[in-house]
This record gives structure tokens, sequence and C-alpha cells, in this order.
């Protein structure tokens, strides 16, 4: 009898901490474009030792990429209330072509922003960032 009880209780608890995963989901979530623009040039400007000219040409960087993603979130989410339809091979081809030519053309405009040394550190902070993503169970590629 015992060990059904802790059984249950084991059952219950793991139950209940998964429930709570869309809690802290997004921290930049309800911010507007501005504002995710504004702490990310700051984070950036502490990283990468920033000029005044290099704060704003970066945030105006960023303060277009975030309004670029709520668009897409917009989107994303309308298609999700049109239930049913699947993604066809080709619709996921151009995203996918789309989001890698968007991700060129911003490396670009990076480069001409960020001396090499910044360039070569921005470059590493990335990789960090996606290396951590994947230690928490997001990477795709594996399922």
């Amino acid at each position: 009898m015992k060990k059904v009880v802790v059984l249950l209780m084991i059952l219950v608890a793991t139950a209940s901490f998964a429930q709570e995963g869309g809690k802290r989901k997004g921290k930049l979530k309800n911010m507007s474009p501005e504002q995710v623009a504004t702490l990310q040039t700051k984070k950036a400007t502490l990283a990468l030792d920033l000029s005044e000219r290099q704060q704003e040409q970066i945030k105006a960087l960023l303060l277009e990429k975030a309004e670029i993603r709520e668009s897409k979130m917009a989107a994303q989410k309308g298609r999700k209330d049109d239930l049913g339809e699947p993604v066809t091979v080709d619709e996921r081809f151009a995203r996918e072509s789309e989001r890698l030519d968007y991700q060129i053309a911003q490396k670009e405009k990076l480069q001409q922003i960020l001396s090499k040394e910044q360039m070569a550190k921005w470059e590493e902070m990335q990789k960090r960032r996606g290396h951590r993503g994947k230690q928490k169970g997001r990477d795709k590629s594996k399922r």
C-alpha cells in the first residue's frame, strides 16, 4: 500500500511540474519591438563595448528584426487558427530559404557596423546561444 501511495505522489508531482512549463515562456513575449530592441542593444553594448554610433545602428537593426518577428508570430498565430492545413514541402522550403536569406543580409549589415574583433565576439556569443537552446531540449533535428 505504501508503494502505491508513493507512486501516486510521484505521478501527481511529475504531472504538476510538467504543467508549469508555459509560465516562463519567452522573456520578451509581452514587450513592444522598441523595448526588445533597446534591451538587446544594451546587452550588446555591454558585451561588445559599442560606440554611440554603433549603438544607434545596432538598435535600428534589432528594431527591424523585432518588428519582423512580431509580424511573423502574428501570421503564425493566424495560421494556427486555420487548423487542419498541413504545411507543404514547398511552403516549408520557401520559409526556410527566406529565413536564411534574412540571416545572410543581417550578417552583412553587422559586418559593416562592427569591427572584426567585435564581429568575432558576436559570432561566438551566437554560437553559445545556439548551444544553450539545444541543451534545453529544443534541438528539433533529433526528432
